[in-house]
């Protein structure tokens, strides 16, 4: 029997997350042979985790609680030990019924995670080993103020690693999210959310946050509300929506009872209803509409457009209170496209205060070769005379000569500490920052006045063309296949677009035709 199968403590001391994860990922061998997708069998395992965490939860201290009253996430005789007193086929029947009756329970977070679940392990072996070799023996929560589902987000990470698949297209690097999130610092009593929240990262980062700095004050009305609304999230794919609803609640983010605090729909589609202090996402890249829509409705939008990202920078400004902050992950093509993007960035400089850019290095996402940005912006009532709200807008180029890959030099949060004290080096005044080689502001009058307004803007020259310092070979070779994929990516979204163009105008064509037909039809009858 190998060491992933082999009954152990409840987590030994030195035991880590990263330890877990790599058995529970050992175990997706025997998934994968099913012939399910990474996403399939991530769900499959976070289905069976989340309900062994919420038996774990239901079992902690009482000083861990912050006070609240609380009920089991899941119902006696459908949790955790109902499964780890049965064996082989009783084991699946029950299995598969504990997922129908929870499933059942609509209109709440619980009712939401387990909404048409299917069991995908059909062999009862296999299923009793998951169970009762891998997952019950381990402690996989921490005993402080909240549950901490960090082998769960360990457990995304590594689908997101799997290229192959996919998967990372619903994952943001959790240093660049933390980084972010102490740049915003969120507070008790804010309202945030996400409008394309995939696993719901930046929302348990900006959660955790709040914990961890504002403990003494999260009892009683103030812990309710960050349990039960302060926190919410948009997503368009039901099965990602899922993920982040377990993530959510496997970090102590809502209750099983209550209402889903992830909405499913397509943001762009609607004028928002609600409005929040803080807005904090990765808006997905590309063209188009995923519903097939041009967004032509959103009468509360600067311009059409059918770039994605220039319309959540749109959507995101209409979602924002007065007075409220953004960070969003942003394209390079963002800053400098013109048409709708110029119109968009003019707007954008003159209704919020755009203090922040962060240029970020290629190497740190699960797509090689992605050229992007953070954007830092406040959105401010109307100044008299229609004075812009942006003074100055400060660039952090931490691009230029940084190198990093998935696997030899993978992104850290350390690695964005002097960004995110250069971010806060004047306090609540940005023009009382501190200037440095990587960090410069330009003013607002400088910038409006270039071409386009164009904001792709450059600090720091690279040292590469004066000095005959190299990076080793293994970084430079990496960097060429990231540029190539590149390429690759912008080449066959060149001809996809060519593809449909020409499918549109063969059925304009076709359409054209029995019109045609039809009226000279109708001359002959006449």
């Amino acid at each position: 029997m190998n060491s992933a199968t082999t009954p152990g403590p409840r987590r030994p001391a030195g035991e880590t997350t990263s330890t877990l994860v790599n058995r529970l990922w050992s175990y997706c061998e025997l998934l994968r042979h099913s012939g399910v997708s990474t996403l399939d069998y991530v769900e499959q395992l976070t289905y069976l985790l989340f309900l062994k965490m919420a038996d774990e939860r239901a079992n902690r201290p009482a000083k861990f609680r912050r006070n609240l009253p609380e009920e089991p996430l899941v119902p006696p005789g459908l949790d955790w030990p109902s499964l780890t007193s049965r064996s082989a086929e009783d084991l699946v029947d029950h299995y598969e019924h504990v997922l129908r009756q929870l499933g059942r329970r609509g209109g709440t977070m619980l009712g939401e995670v387990f909404t048409k679940a299917q069991n995908k392990v059909h062999e009862p072996a296999v299923l009793e080993r998951l169970i009762k070799d891998l997952i019950d023996p381990y402690t996989w929560t921490r005993e402080n103020l909240d549950l901490k589902g960090d082998a769960y987000e360990g457990l995304l990470q590594r689908g997101a690693e799997d290229r192959k698949t996919g998967a990372g297209q619903y994952f943001t690097p959790r240093p660049l999210i933390d980084a972010m999130v102490d740049c915003v610092q969120p507070r008790p009593g804010e309202s945030i959310t996400d409008p394309a929240c995939g696993t719901g990262g930046f929302l348990i980062a900006a959660h955790a946050h709040i914990v961890e700095r504002y403990e003494e004050q999260l009892y009683g009305d103030e812990a309710r509300k960050l349990q039960t609304g302060a926190i919410t999230g948009y997503e368009l794919v039901r099965e990602t929506a899922r993920l982040a609803l377990m993530n959510m609640l496997l970090h102590g983010i809502g209750t099983s009872e209550a209402r889903p605090l992830i909405t499913i729909q397509d943001s762009l589609a609607k004028s928002p209803h609600k409005f929040y202090d803080i807005v904090l996402a990765n808006p997905p890249f590309g063209v188009g509409s995923v519903t097939g829509e041009a967004y032509t409705s959103r009468k509360d939008f600067w311009t059409q457009t059918t770039n994605k990202q220039l319309n959540f920078v749109q959507h995101i400004y209409t979602l924002l209170k007065t007075n409220g902050r953004a960070a969003l992950v942003l394209p390079d093509n963002v800053l400098f496209e013109g048409g709708a993007g110029a119109e968009i960035r003019r707007r954008l400089l003159d209704l919020t205060d755009v203090h922040t850019l962060l240029r970020l290095p290629t190497g740190i996402f699960y797509a090689n070769g992605v050229k992007a940005n953070v954007l830092f912006f406040d959105k401010r009532p109307p100044r008299p005379g229609g004075k812009p709200a942006t003074k100055r807008l400060w660039v952090y180029d931490f691009r230029t000569d940084q190198r990093f890959t998935l696997k030899q030099r993978a992104l850290r949060r350390e690695h964005l500490d002097e960004f995110v004290a250069a971010f806060h080096s004047g306090g609540t005044d940005h023009s009382a920052r501190k200037p440095s080689e990587r960090f410069r502001s330009y003013e607002y009058d400088e910038l409006i006045a270039r071409d386009k307004v164009n904001l792709d803007l450059t600090v720091l020259q690279s040292a590469s063309a004066s000095s005959a310092t190299l990076a080793p070979p293994d970084v430079i070779a990496q960097e060429i296949v990231e540029d190539l994929e590149t390429a690759l990516a912008e080449f066959t979204a060149v001809a996809q677009a060519l593809k449909k163009a020409a499918s549109t105008r063969a059925i304009d064509g076709a359409a054209g035709t029995t019109s045609a037909s039809q009226d000279n039809n109708t001359s002959q009858e006449r």
